[in-house]
């Protein structure tokens, strides 16, 4: 079955059906319909006996077994009508078929016991054109969809309600309702339809499943005025389409205050669907036999039946926030036109929407993203939300090919234009006063001169005429040339070396690691990262081997052949020469190749098996140090050092500490050497790459810190084999070799009067409160910033933020790399949770975690996420919703992710270990994470399930993704997943063996080899196309992703299943839905 079809439903009662899902019949006034019983309820103080004899109707849904939904699910019978259908005559036996995107809503009924009905006198029912005049002031929070049907009048068969079973985190279901009781659903009047969809989102909602709850029909009739038909939703920005029309809504919110509203000037808001909310006269008390769900409020049930176990019910998936229908409908809203940030306080497209930016005046979200757009304007305000003010920056991002690179200015010997005070650089926020001759400093208002050589006069609007010829005055990114005062002792730097540092072990040449390097050297030098239009890259290179002791090479250009000197003091290293050791490549191509030539056999034969560490970044470190240049250190590396030398390590590695205070220290470095060590390195310019190839524990932990500090990167193969892992190995090595790298990096944020940068999260060092240095940083390198109030701030001011990286360019060239940012300031909390972005909030909750595990229990962090994720919601639901029953969740619009993205960063293997997780692994992801940037981190908590064989074959577009669900997965179907480190194609057990012939040369899906790595290159539409597709996901992530076939079923598949994160995971996370839950009574306990 396609799980994305929807199943027609059966026609119940022998009543006409709409063709088309949400096209009704009409009979509310108009052309004739089905007929309607004349009397369909008694008045409405009187006793409802015309239903009370009505059977029990519908079977619930049980909780959906793993693997691929069932065709058709028993379902109750009154979701299967469309807002505005009637139900006529006793029950049919006809049991109903689900609908994928139904919300398993009701509850089966229980004939009534006879007992009086305990029911509010109200009013007559209102004519058709009071619920249209009641309609339409009505403000809906949430992209409307048919309405459920209100419950709890006393129209329906009395109904009994059992509690739901289990407690969050191990039980599909929400436990949160004492036994007999509902949550309260909204309550309203029958044949009551929607008003029309307006504009801007502000809120999602939806009601948690309880074990039941009572069901009524509405009445039939056409669209109300102004309502529109209810076909296919419309799109609408960074927004779920509601499930299709027949489905009930999981109740989305109806906003407004209760009893008739008055009419509305402003546009509705929709959010996620609609549910008649408490809207239509006075509240009900307490029914007997039921308790308040919380305390202090009304319960909507009706009459009491005999109490009787139900099966317990579970929230139906596709009726709660959806990822990818979210990624898809910002694709569709905002793909196509550019951004252009000439407007202060833009919320940008999502980082999975290919677009393109338009610089006028503020920096490109490819180089800072905010968490939010629009700052609270004070810090009780910040406080109270509680949503972390947060910008991710990426200083040297690449930019696609149809963007220009920041324009470079010349100011001459003067150099760059700077406040006196602050010293924030020349940008387009700054004012020019008295005729041009001063400026004003948006960043702290001092009022400077403007220098003879600078001035320009000012236009009828106070701007400067050359405004627009000048990049720091009409863009938000650019970079200056930097003078001499901006170098290191007062001289202009020397290109930058980079050096090789091989481990000749044992470990190395048995698996093949060195001949392969070696070879791949001889042609990877000739792509040393260059400069614009340079012919020839300035970097010069410099190798050195090691095992216990260290041989350097004099590589002089002069020379016939390659010289080795060996230090065997590890404990006080020094640098044997200086002439010959860092070379130009195209000088001494014939000696390095022969070099490289030779090192493969000169340790053929080791027996050496141990190796030092810290010696050999020491040594590096020296090497640059007495070459007068910065650098980066390229260590290719196998085993824990356990040598006699500095820097010497033991194998600490205890499983037993997982779940115990001490698991921390699995995080932290063993010894404090290579902190010292990180620190001498980033004085020099000492920037550290290691790529690592452990056949057991390494201690990664400890050996990572100096690359982190660096601002360096560590890569990592496990048990490396040459046949299975070159490919991902020299893939990623070249690019590391090449990429754009700004070395010995100071960088500065600076922030306009009222906030303040107070945290730093990345791989830098900081030897003060304020300066982030950074030995090197590259284009995938992000540093996380954090803000926090110091004064109040100004709504029509709003804030600003000024970057500034001063660096040394792969030619020596001093740079300083500027980028501005304006955002607004906000009074009110709807302002703020408007313009959020969900995506930086996780990349910003995730790193403060992941160095929370340093310090704190991992029951600490996680719990400290969750609260901090309920407080945000929270206070979004006090005090920006309207007011609803608590039984509702409802969500800010631009925040309804954060449950399902929140869940899958508390189920990582840092936070949440699984028993195949090794402690080196988790390290690896946490100093992995720490410098990820919003698509990566993105991607990375919410992998991408691709699937392969739905879309036509001729399309070379990529497939739109599924849910991360193992009941989003077809037997039939064949899928890929990536996560930005990981690739996996999953072939279903019953694919057509067409397909598997296609892709796998073989011919049967029992012949496909489980763990493969490569696809054969054959020669038919499928096959290019799948490994087309792979070509291009991994042309989009900055590391290799080695592909691992999976087969349904196959012992692989438990890997596979890892990366399912809206299901439970085996490590203890709890699903999607069940997380749902959880919070929602996290939030209501916050609440009460």
């Amino acid at each position: 079955m396609n799980v994305n079809q929807s199943v027609p439903p059966v026609p119940p009662f022998g009543q006409p059906q709409p063709v088309y899902p949400g096209y009704h019949q009409s009979s509310y006034g108009g052309q004739p319909g089905p007929t309607v019983p004349p009397v369909p309820y008694g008045a409405y103080n009187g006793p409802v006996s015309s239903y009370q004899q009505t059977p029990p109707q519908g079977v619930s849904r049980a909780p959906p077994s793993s693997g691929v939904p069932p065709a058709s699910t028993a379902q109750t019978a009154y979701t299967q009508f469309g807002q505005g259908d009637v139900q006529n005559g006793p029950s049919s036996s006809v049991q109903m078929q689900r609908l994928p995107g139904s919300q398993p809503f009701g509850s089966p009924l229980v004939p009534a016991v006879s007992q009086p009905a305990v029911l509010q006198s109200y009013g007559p029912p209102p004519t058709s054109a009071q619920v249209t005049a009641q309609l339409a002031g009505m403000q809906i929070s949430g992209a409307v969809a048919p309405a459920s049907p209100p419950s709890g009048l006393g129209y329906g068969p009395p109904t009994s309600l059992a509690s739901a079973s289990g407690s969050f985190p191990n039980s599909g279901l929400y436990g949160s309702y004492p036994q007999g009781q509902a949550p309260p659903l909204g309550q309203g009047h029958p044949g009551v339809h929607p008003p029309q969809r307006s504009a801007v989102p502000l809120a999602s909602s939806f009601t948690p499943p309880a074990s039941g709850g009572p069901r009524m029909p509405s009445m039939t009739g056409p669209p109300l005025p102004g309502q529109g038909f209810g076909g296919p939703p419309v799109s609408q920005p960074n927004h779920v389409s509601s499930p299709p029309p027949q489905a009930l809504p999981p109740g989305a919110q109806m906003t407004g205050p209760p009893g008739p509203p008055p009419p509305m000037q402003s546009p509705p808001q929709p959010g996620y669907q609609l549910q008649q909310n408490g809207s239509f006269g006075p509240a009900r008390g307490p029914q007997p036999s039921y308790g308040s769900p919380y305390p202090g409020a009304p319960t909507f049930g009706s009459q009491p039946g005999p109490p009787q176990p139900l099966p317990p019910k579970r929230l139906d998936p596709d009726a709660i926030p959806s990822p990818i229908q979210v990624i898809e409908d910002d694709r569709n809203n905002r793909g196509s036109e550019p951004f252009v940030t000439g407007v202060r306080g833009q919320v940008p497209p999502l980082v999975t929407t290919n677009f393109l930016v338009k610089d006028q005046g503020n920096a490109s979200p490819r180089y800072i993203r905010c968490t939010s757009y629009n700052i609270p304007c004070t810090s009780d305000m910040a406080k109270q939300a509680q949503v972390p003010l947060a910008a991710v920056i990426k200083p040297l991002a690449r930019l696609p090919p149809e963007e220009a690179s920041p324009y470079v200015v010349d100011h001459g010997e003067s150099g760059p234009l700077r406040c006196n005070r602050c010293k924030a650089y020349m940008c387009p926020f700054m004012q020019f006063v008295e005729g041009g001759r001063r400026f004003q400093c948006c960043f702290c208002s001092c009022v400077n001169d403007v220098p003879p050589h600078y001035f320009q006069h000012l236009d009828h609007t106070g701007k400067r005429v050359d405004a627009y010829d000048r990049p720091e005055l009409s863009l938000g990114s650019y970079e200056f040339l930097a003078t001499v005062d901006y170098c290191k002792n007062n001289k202009f730097p020397s290109p930058p070396a980079f050096i090789f540092m091989i481990d000749v072990s044992y470990n190395a040449i048995r698996t093949g690691l060195v001949r392969l390097l070696c070879e791949e050297l001889k042609s990877l030098l000739d792509f040393l990262p260059r400069e614009g239009g340079a012919e020839e890259s300035a970097v010069r290179v410099g190798f050195v081997t090691y095992n216990k002791v260290l041989h350097f090479y004099n590589v002089k250009s002069s020379l016939a052949q390659p010289q080795m000197m060996v230090v065997s003091d590890v404990a006080d290293v020094f640098v044997p020469l200086l002439d010959g050791f860092l070379v130009n490549v195209s000088e001494s191509r014939a000696v390095i190749t022969s070099l490289l030539d030779q090192i493969p056999e000169m340790f053929a034969d080791t027996r050496e098996t141990e190796t030092v560490f810290a010696p050999v970044i020491q040594a590096g470190m020296e090497a640059l140090k007495a070459a007068e240049c910065a650098g980066k250190l390229f260590l290719f590396h196998t085993s824990l050092p356990i040598a006699e030398a500095p820097g010497k390590l033991k194998n600490r590695d205890d499983r037993k500490l997982i779940n115990t205070d001490k698991e921390k220290t699995l995080f932290q470095p063993q010894t404090g050497t290579y902190q010292t060590l990180a620190k001498e390195c980033v004085a020099q310019g000492c920037c550290v790459d290691l790529f690592l190839f452990p056949n057991q524990y390494v201690d990664v932990a400890t050996l990572s810190v100096v690359p982190q500090l660096t601002g360096g990167s560590v890569y990592k193969y496990a048990c490396f084999q040459v046949e299975n892992d070159q490919e991902r190995f020299l893939r990623d090595l070249r690019r590391d070799v090449q990429k754009i790298v700004g070395f010995d990096s100071v960088m500065r944020v600076r922030t306009s009067t009222g906030i303040r940068a107070v945290d730093f999260f990345g791989a830098f060092y900081m030897s003060n409160t304020t300066d982030v240095e950074l030995a090197g940083l590259d284009e995938d390198k992000t540093v996380t910033v954090e803000f926090k109030h110091d004064d109040r701030l100004n709504e029509e001011s709003g804030a600003l933020l000024q970057c500034a990286l001063l660096y040394t360019s792969c030619a020596g060239q001093r740079r300083l790399r500027i980028h501005n940012l304006a955002l607004n300031c906000c009074t009110q909390l709807a302002d703020l949770y408007r313009n959020c972005e969900t995506d930086t909030l996780i990349n910003y909750m995730a790193k403060f975690a992941y160095r929370g595990v340093l310090s704190s229990p991992v029951k600490t962090v996680r719990d400290a996420l969750i609260t901090q994720c309920a407080q945000i919601l929270a206070c979004y639901r006090k005090n920006c919703a309207s007011p609803s029953s608590a039984g509702q969740l409802i969500l800010p619009e631009c925040m309804k992710l954060l449950p399902v993205y929140l869940n899958c960063v508390l189920k990582s293997d840092v936070l949440q270990p699984g028993a195949e997780v090794t402690t080196d692994d988790r390290a690896y992801v946490r100093q992995l994470v720490t410098t990820m940037d919003v698509a990566e981190t993105n991607v990375f908590f919410y992998p991408r399930l691709l699937p392969l064989t739905k879309s036509p074959i001729e399309s070379t577009a990529e497939p739109p993704a599924v849910r991360a669900s193992e009941e989003r997965l077809s037997n039939g179907d064949i899928y890929l997943l990536e996560n930005g480190l990981n690739l996996f194609l999953w072939v279903g057990a019953s694919v057509q063996q067409g397909v598997v012939q296609s892709l796998f040369s073989v011919a049967s899906f029992s012949q496909i080899t489980s763990g493969l790595s490569v696809l054969p290159v054959l020669d038919n539409p499928l096959s290019k196309k799948v490994r087309g597709l792979i070509d291009s996901l991994r042309a989009q992530r900055s590391r290799y992703m080695k592909l691992i076939v999976v087969k349904q079923e196959d012992k692989l598949e438990m890997l596979f299943k890892h990366f399912l994160v809206e299901d439970k995971s085996l490590s203890g996370g709890a699903s999607y839905v069940d997380f749902l839950c959880h919070m929602h009574k996290e939030i209501r306990q916050l609440l009460s």
